[in-house]
């Protein structure tokens, strides 16, 4: 009896790239002409842009967390999981599964589009007592962090103890640093008016990055507006300046500033996903190094994009990379898809060109600063840009009104300040949420891989 295998198609990673990736696959290959499966811990999609909001209250969990089980529709096999190491030669992924078992699977084509972790420093004290904002449980549970602070703070009879809870750090002068330092302020701004024992001046962020601007992509005028507006508000931004050690109840800087804090919220940068380093292949500044067309030359049915992948910015030519954005990653993971069924068909593949659509800040409130098409704008205008822009890319109409009615409402109703006691038991800080230490070295993938195939 003759046995026909459709081809395998395995995509590593359900971030925007994965997602889209998945998504176009199952819209454009009949049910008999490929397998689909997507390998991820969390079978949702979250949208990172979204994080800080949901730090601050503004938008619940959930509505920046997109199901991937929710319609019926869709026939990919999803494998609760993350890829620990990729073997090359044999075509073999290996998955370290939720319930902890190591699995091997063999694929004809896969997509990496991994994304990325946070990156980090060999700074002392820094993974054991600063927090990150990468994933969702780190947003939620910053905030409940915070909200804690306050609480403490007001329970203190220490005026040391309570000043050192009321002062919080956040260091990386990107856009994720700037939004979640500017949510948070006005969450505790908001929130101290509860505590008519505590005094508001205590209360203090810093906002510090070794860069000598505050997201610089932006231009000066806009960058120089951002920064007037978070002044304003009482956030001191220090440029130029790092941390030099962080312990659990204050931060040194690197200009010899001791600041006595309970909080170090650290989004200093991202770096490719720790898998990419178990394919043994070239890599640029970590991403690996793949073709325009977002295959890695030298290996046949191997794919990459997103975060994970130094793909060629052919708009801007000059040898530039695609930089680690939603917009480029969404329009990536489409065109991926496009070019695995090309070359599962055996067409040509196309090259991936894209012109940056520009840049949105939400800083809260009323205040933004945006760039759309190379426009400058600011406050209202700029607002209604950034979230019209988020609220468009949300992918499913449930998630748009999820976050639309999370707007309305507290546009209306203003903050609200529970604390849900998330963690309440036990510190969790930046080591707790990255498995870092998960992944297997191309030595190890290898000879697991081989191991498996031997005669017993």
């Amino acid at each position: 009896m003759n046995t026909v295998t459709r081809p395998r198609i395995l995509v590593v990673g359900a971030g925007f790239a994965g997602v889209e990736c998945v998504r176009r696959l199952e819209r454009k290959l009949s049910p008999d002409e490929a397998d689909v499966t997507l390998v991820t811990p969390f079978a949702y999609q979250l949208y990172l842009p979204l994080l800080p909001q949901v730090a601050s209250g503004v938008l619940t969990p959930q509505s920046i967390a997109v199901s991937l089980r929710r319609s019926k529709k869709y026939r990919t096999r999803i494998i609760p999981g993350g890829a620990i190491g990729v073997d090359l030669k044999s075509k073999v992924c290996v998955i370290r599964t939720i319930t902890d078992q190591i699995v091997d699977e063999p694929y004809d084509y896969i997509v990496l589009a991994p994304g990325s972790i946070t990156r980090t420093f060999d700074i002392p004290g820094l993974t054991d007592h600063a927090f990150g904002m990468k994933t969702l449980a780190e947003a939620a549970y910053i905030r409940d962090h915070v909200i804690a602070q306050l609480d403490l703070a007001d329970a203190s009879q220490d005026p040391v103890e309570r000043a050192s809870r009321l002062q919080f750090v956040v260091v990386g002068g990107g856009y994720a640093g700037t939004e979640t330092a500017a949510c948070l302020q006005r969450l505790t701004h908001a929130a101290v008016k509860r505590y008519p024992r505590l005094d508001p001046s205590l209360i203090k962020w810093h906002l510090i990055d070794i860069a000598p601007k505050l997201m610089p992509e932006l231009g000066e005028k806009l960058g120089s507006s951002a920064q007037e507006i978070l002044r304003r508000r009482g956030i001191e931004i220090s440029l130029g300046t790092s941390i030099a050690k962080a312990g659990p109840e204050e931060v040194t800087f690197t200009d010899g500033r001791v600041i006595p804090t309970r909080t170090l919220i650290w989004t200093a940068g991202v770096v490719a996903s720790p898998l990419i380093a178990t394919l043994g292949a070239e890599t640029v500044k970590g991403r690996l190094a793949v073709a325009p067309e977002m295959n890695l030359p030298g290996e046949d049915g191997v794919f990459a994009l997103g975060d994970s992948a130094a793909v060629p910015d052919l708009a801007k030519g000059d040898g530039a990379m695609c930089p680690p954005t939603a917009q480029h990653a969404l329009r990536q993971g489409r065109h991926v898809a496009d070019n695995v069924i090309a070359s599962l068909r055996a067409q040509t593949m196309k090259p991936y060109v894209h012109k940056d659509l520009g840049l949105v800040v939400d800083l809260g409130g009323t205040d933004a600063v945006s760039k759309p098409l190379g426009i400058e704008l600011r406050g209202l205008p700029a607002q209604a840009v950034a979230r019209g822009y988020h609220w468009s890319a949300l992918r499913t109409n449930v998630a748009k009104t999820r976050v639309m009615t999370n707007w309305l409402l507290n546009a209306v109703a203003g903050d609200d300040f529970v604390r849900t006691g998330f963690q309440a038991r036990k510190a969790a800080r930046l080591k707790d949420f990255e498995y870092t230490d998960a992944y297997l070295t191309p030595e190890q993938v290898r000879a697991r891989v081989e191991g498996a195939r031997a005669p017993e």
